[in-house]
Protein backbone atom coordinates (compact mmCIF):
# COMPACT_ATOMS: atom_id res chain seq x y z
CA UNK A 1 0.00 0.00 0.00
CA UNK A 2 1.03 3.15 -0.71
CA UNK A 3 1.94 6.12 1.16
CA UNK A 4 -1.00 8.48 0.51
CA UNK A 5 -3.63 5.19 0.63
CA UNK A 6 -2.87 5.08 4.23
CA UNK A 7 -4.59 8.95 4.32
CA UNK A 8 -7.68 8.51 2.35
CA UNK A 9 -7.93 4.64 2.94
CA UNK A 10 -9.91 5.34 6.69
CA UNK A 11 -12.28 7.73 5.18
CA UNK A 12 -13.22 5.13 2.13
CA UNK A 13 -13.90 2.39 5.08
CA UNK A 14 -15.58 4.81 7.04
CA UNK A 15 -17.89 6.04 4.30
CA UNK A 16 -18.81 1.95 3.27
CA UNK A 17 -19.49 1.44 6.81
CA UNK A 18 -21.61 4.16 7.14
CA UNK A 19 -23.06 4.26 3.62
CA UNK A 20 -24.08 0.31 4.21
CA UNK A 21 -26.67 1.76 7.05
CA UNK A 22 -28.37 3.51 4.82
CA UNK A 23 -30.09 1.64 2.51
CA UNK A 24 -31.90 -0.41 5.35
CA UNK A 25 -32.53 2.40 7.21
CA UNK A 26 -34.33 4.14 4.47
CA UNK A 27 -36.19 1.09 2.97
CA UNK A 28 -37.20 0.84 7.04
CA UNK A 29 -38.53 4.55 6.83
CA UNK A 30 -40.18 4.85 3.66
CA UNK A 31 -41.96 1.91 3.44
CA UNK A 32 -44.51 0.41 5.06
CA UNK A 33 -46.80 1.60 8.25
CA UNK A 34 -46.11 5.17 9.06
CA UNK A 35 -43.89 5.45 5.85
CA UNK A 36 -42.04 8.90 5.06
CA UNK A 37 -42.34 9.86 1.49
CA UNK A 38 -39.23 9.21 0.10
CA UNK A 39 -38.74 12.77 -1.42
CA UNK A 40 -39.48 13.99 2.03
CA UNK A 41 -36.66 11.56 3.24
CA UNK A 42 -34.48 13.29 1.06
CA UNK A 43 -35.10 16.79 2.48
CA UNK A 44 -34.61 15.46 5.93
CA UNK A 45 -31.28 12.80 5.66
CA UNK A 46 -29.42 15.78 3.67
CA UNK A 47 -30.58 18.84 5.93
CA UNK A 48 -28.66 16.87 8.48
CA UNK A 49 -25.83 16.40 5.67
CA UNK A 50 -25.51 20.46 5.50
CA UNK A 51 -25.59 21.01 8.53
CA UNK A 52 -22.74 18.47 9.64
CA UNK A 53 -21.15 19.55 6.49
CA UNK A 54 -21.06 23.27 7.53
CA UNK A 55 -19.65 21.66 11.12
CA UNK A 56 -16.88 20.45 9.31
CA UNK A 57 -15.86 23.63 7.22
CA UNK A 58 -16.74 25.80 10.69
CA UNK A 59 -14.44 23.17 12.67
CA UNK A 60 -11.61 23.31 9.93
CA UNK A 61 -11.71 26.79 9.16
CA UNK A 62 -11.61 26.04 5.28
CA UNK A 63 -14.06 29.37 4.46
CA UNK A 64 -16.51 28.99 1.96
CA UNK A 65 -17.75 32.10 -0.33
CA UNK A 66 -13.49 32.09 -1.49
CA UNK A 67 -14.47 28.91 -3.10
CA UNK A 68 -17.66 30.38 -4.81
CA UNK A 69 -15.31 32.03 -7.37
CA UNK A 70 -13.52 29.12 -7.77
CA UNK A 71 -13.32 28.10 -12.16
CA UNK A 72 -14.17 24.45 -10.93
CA UNK A 73 -17.76 25.54 -9.59
CA UNK A 74 -19.31 24.02 -12.97
CA UNK A 75 -17.88 20.66 -11.84
CA UNK A 76 -19.25 20.92 -8.16
CA UNK A 77 -22.85 22.37 -9.67
CA UNK A 78 -23.02 19.19 -12.15
CA UNK A 79 -21.89 17.05 -9.73
CA UNK A 80 -24.73 18.43 -7.25
CA UNK A 81 -27.25 17.88 -9.67
CA UNK A 82 -26.68 14.24 -10.39
CA UNK A 83 -25.88 13.50 -6.71
CA UNK A 84 -29.89 14.80 -6.51
CA UNK A 85 -31.00 13.06 -8.74
CA UNK A 86 -29.16 9.89 -7.92
CA UNK A 87 -30.47 10.16 -4.27
CA UNK A 88 -33.77 11.35 -4.97
CA UNK A 89 -33.76 8.28 -7.35
CA UNK A 90 -32.14 6.06 -4.89
CA UNK A 91 -34.66 6.52 -1.97
CA UNK A 92 -37.82 5.98 -4.75
CA UNK A 93 -36.62 2.93 -5.36
CA UNK A 94 -35.99 1.86 -1.98
CA UNK A 95 -39.40 2.67 -1.55
CA UNK A 96 -40.97 0.45 -3.71
CA UNK A 97 -38.44 -2.47 -3.79
CA UNK A 98 -36.30 -4.52 -1.61
CA UNK A 99 -32.86 -3.41 -0.38
CA UNK A 100 -31.19 -6.56 -1.36
CA UNK A 101 -31.80 -6.02 -5.14
CA UNK A 102 -31.66 -1.96 -5.06
CA UNK A 103 -28.41 -1.45 -3.32
CA UNK A 104 -26.43 -3.72 -5.60
CA UNK A 105 -27.84 -2.07 -8.72
CA UNK A 106 -27.31 1.39 -7.26
CA UNK A 107 -23.92 0.07 -6.23
CA UNK A 108 -22.83 -0.21 -10.18
CA UNK A 109 -21.93 3.41 -9.84
CA UNK A 110 -18.60 2.45 -8.51
CA UNK A 111 -17.80 0.35 -11.58
CA UNK A 112 -18.99 2.81 -13.98
CA UNK A 113 -17.28 5.89 -12.28
CA UNK A 114 -14.29 3.79 -11.96
CA UNK A 115 -14.69 3.64 -15.87
CA UNK A 116 -14.93 6.94 -16.38
CA UNK A 117 -11.92 7.35 -14.38
CA UNK A 118 -9.30 5.30 -16.64
CA UNK A 119 -11.54 6.75 -20.10
CA UNK A 120 -11.92 10.31 -19.10
CA UNK A 121 -9.53 11.04 -16.34
CA UNK A 122 -6.27 9.12 -17.22
CA UNK A 123 -6.04 6.45 -14.05
CA UNK A 124 -4.39 3.44 -14.50
CA UNK A 125 -6.04 0.44 -16.03
CA UNK A 126 -4.68 -3.01 -14.93
CA UNK A 127 -5.86 -6.28 -15.44
CA UNK A 128 -6.78 -6.67 -11.98
CA UNK A 129 -8.95 -3.31 -11.83
CA UNK A 130 -10.65 -5.05 -15.25
CA UNK A 131 -11.64 -8.32 -13.47
CA UNK A 132 -13.12 -6.66 -10.82
CA UNK A 133 -15.41 -4.59 -12.54
CA UNK A 134 -16.08 -7.95 -14.55
CA UNK A 135 -16.61 -9.72 -11.00
CA UNK A 136 -18.83 -6.49 -9.59
CA UNK A 137 -21.02 -6.47 -12.89
CA UNK A 138 -21.71 -10.37 -12.39
CA UNK A 139 -21.90 -10.16 -8.13
CA UNK A 140 -24.41 -7.73 -8.81
CA UNK A 141 -26.39 -9.81 -11.24
CA UNK A 142 -26.01 -12.68 -9.06
CA UNK A 143 -27.55 -10.86 -6.04
CA UNK A 144 -29.98 -8.98 -7.76
CA UNK A 145 -31.76 -12.10 -9.65
CA UNK A 146 -35.01 -12.78 -8.39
Amino acid sequence: MDATATTYLPYALLAMGAYALVAPLMRVATSGPNAIPSDVAVVVSNTLLIVMAIGVIAYTGQGFATHLASPKLPHVLAAGFFLGVGILALYRSLSLGPVSVVTPVFAMFLVFSSVIGFLFLGESFTLRKGLGIVFAAASVYLVSGG
